[in-house]
């Protein structure tokens, strides 16, 4: 799995930033930490909207290329500009538009939207920014060329964890900004990001865009990106609307439990980048086996990840409580703090087989053309156990911040196990001979 490797890398480096910004605003205070938490489930539900483009398109990049059909795959390529450009500044938009009425909403106090709120809406314009560079790296990845978008992945996030230090605490004649400065830091260096990939497209890929493909919506060249990516990304969405309403949940408890949240997820991370790194390289080689018509080779390769997904995850999961302890005390010097996040962490231990399976599966699936089954299968789930959940063991039941994550492991678990019983149960492969039928007849 050589193309997991450069993604992993990506993936590291995107969570040091967050673990960075997370230790600088811990400095300020469990208030700021709480406010950083919450602000970043909202970035995170936005930029989720990014990825009805750059899924699709990777999906649909992979199946032609695999059927040796490059003409098809750089329309797709040119035509995700201009669909990346009016997504990303309706986004920007209606960030600035709706942050106050939306914090009200996730029931933030009064100190936490006081930080969280003007440091979302200097976030727009990165916003707007990331909406070019999740579609041009998914395009990138798709001509398996992830070493040349993982150095330009680690370039960004490189310079963001540069400008942090000065543009935070203050250097020299610049005054600390605070969050304020970890957002400015994150848009230059989606600026940087933005350059280069337009320089990669240029030199590796050989693709010129003009100001026409950045512009205009060719819809006839994404109408098969829109079918897979539109399902993909209902996935994603619905899982971020219950991840947003147990933080609203968590945020109701108070801003103790809210920064307890943020310091666990943070320390969480850790623990998924293999797996999702996993993922995404499964989604391009099965994509390039389904436009090959290669269906018990990208079976194998599924099995494969799994495989490793559930070993790395589970040990990397233990280590991870086990430490718990001693890598909080990064963050917080709160006792209360430290021995509550301890014990999400444990949790966690409970809830990774399931999310193993559900992110490599998910993403084999997709690429495999069967985009919609993880919605219509995973949505009922998402929304009733992890949303409603929370609430129902955390508030109803009394047990806390501990009956929110056990609300998300129970969630991980059954939608894990609807999804390997689809992929195991060969329910994908006739939409997998249709994508691949697709592509054949207009590479003809």
């Amino acid at each position: 799995m050589a193309v997991a490797w450069p993604l992993l890398a990506e993936l590291v480096l995107g969570f040091g930033v967050g673990f960075v910004g997370m230790w600088l605003v811990s400095k300020e205070s469990d208030t700021a930490a709480a406010a950083f938490g919450l602000a970043n489930h909202v970035q995170g539900a936005f930029f989720l909207l990014f990825r009805i483009i750059s899924m699709g398109v990777g999906v649909v990049i992979t199946q032609n290329l695999g059927a040796g059909n490059r003409r098809d795959a750089d329309q797709t390529a040119l035509a995700s500009l201009g669909a990346s450009t009016w997504l990303g500044l309706g986004s920007a938009l209606l960030l600035l538009l709706v942050t106050d009425p939306l914090l009200g909403i996730m029931q933030a106090t009064t100190a936490v939207r006081s930080i969280a709120a003007p440091y979302l809406q200097v976030l727009a314009l990165a916003l707007f920014l990331d909406a070019f560079n999740a579609s041009m790296a998914a395009v990138m990845r798709s001509h398996m060329h992830t070493r040349e978008t993982m150095f330009n992945i680690l370039c960004m996030h490189a310079l963001h964890i540069a400008l942090c230090f000065p543009l935070m605490q203050g250097a020299g004649p610049i005054a600390p900004m605070g969050m304020i400065g970890f957002a400015v830091a994150l848009t230059v260096s989606r600026a940087f990001g933005l350059g280069m990939h337009l320089w990669l497209w240029r030199s590796v890929l050989r693709l010129a865009p003009t100001g026409r493909d950045a512009l205009v919506i060719r819809w006839s060249n994404l109408r098969s990106s829109v079918a897979i990516g539109l399902p993909g990304a209902a996935e994603a969405i619905a899982y971020r609307v219950a991840i947003l309403v147990s933080v609203t949940v968590v945020s109701g408890m108070g801003t103790v439990e809210l920064a307890t949240q943020g310091y666990a997820m943070q320390i969480m991370n850790v623990i998924v980048l293999s797996t999702v790194a996993l993922g995404f390289a499964g989604e391009i080689l099965v994509g390039h086996l389904i436009g090959a018509g290669e269906l018990r080779q990208a079976m194998m390769l599924v099995r494969k990840c799994l495989f490793w997904g559930l070993a790395v995850s589970t040990s990397v999961a233990v280590l991870t409580a086990l430490t718990a302890p001693w890598t909080l005390r990064l963050f917080t010097s709160d006792a209360t703090i430290i021995a509550q996040a301890t014990t999400l962490l444990w949790v966690t231990v409970l809830l990774e087989p399931g999310r193993t399976c559900n992110i490599v599966i998910i993403t084999a699936l997709r690429a495999a053309g069967d985009a919609r089954f993880p919605v219509v299968a995973g949505s009922a789930s998402m929304i009733l156990i992890m949303g409603f959940g929370s609430w129902l063991l955390g508030v109803h039941f009394g047990w806390g911040l501990t009956g929110v994550w056990f609300a998300y492991a129970l969630d991980e678990g059954v939608r894990g196990g609807i999804m390997a019983a689809r992929w195991f149960g060969l329910g994908w492969v006739k939409h997998a001979v249709a994508s691949r039928r697709l592509v054949n007849r207009s590479a003809a």
